[in-house]
């Protein structure tokens, strides 16, 4: 099944600095069944406060997460995407969290390529049980997001380059060579502990 993602476009985020005087970002946030979707709805539930500015679209495990996605997430008009899943070692789906954040690591580098700043596409750990860190973390990209400002990339209709498609595609196709390399030794992470980042540029949390 295929699901069409609409962020609200250019014009609704433009509209936002204009009545109100202060940018209100539009975030598309990717969630996995099992964790960080149930984190947001305990956050909910137990009445916690974070801004409305993530639109969540569930998914059964982040492993799903398509990067073509969070692509269509941009060119539809969002100023940011949240991808958020179980912690690393604590995935229903065994290493599926491990296969996310190689291609979180890989996005990042193509969107920079593509003129946007990494700061719009963010990483978020979240158990069940964590619904005040899910709402502490987004009210945190929501300020980052709007300190930079709207993205506007599809004010002149842009779409995502063709040859960017391609360099994708033929870096997952080197990523899936490394793992199947490394499967005879699959890497190991105490639960609650991101594996080292290593890519120039990228800063994230390395505990809970």
């Amino acid at each position: 099944m295929t699901e069409t993602i609409h962020a609200g476009g250019p014009a609704a985020t433009h509209s936002a600095v204009e009545a109100g005087g202060t940018f209100e970002p539009v975030i598309i946030g990717f969630t996995c069944n099992w964790c960080s979707y149930r984190a947001a709805d305990l956050a909910g539930t137990s009445r916690m406060k974070y801004p409305p500015n993530v639109r969540l679209i569930r998914l059964m495990c982040s492993g799903r997460l398509d990067p073509s996605f969070v692509l269509a997430a941009f060119a539809e008009g969002a100023d940011a995407v949240m991808v958020s899943g179980c912690w690393p070692g604590e995935c229903h789906y065994m290493e599926q969290n491990y296969k996310m954040l190689r291609r979180f690591l890989l996005l990042r580098r193509v969107i920079v390529a593509m003129g946007i700043e990494p700061t719009r596409l963010q990483l978020l750990w979240a158990s069940a049980a964590e619904g005040q860190r899910f709402a502490k973390e987004v009210g945190r990209i929501v300020e980052e997001v709007r300190a930079i400002g709207p993205l506007g990339w599809n004010d002149a209709g842009r779409d995502v380059p063709a040859d960017v498609r391609r360099d994708f595609s033929a870096l997952e196709r080197e990523e899936a060579a490394a793992i199947a390399a490394e499967a005879a030794s699959p890497p190991e992470a105490p639960p609650h502990v991101i594996p080292a980042l290593s890519e120039p540029g990228i800063t994230a949390e390395v505990t809970a």
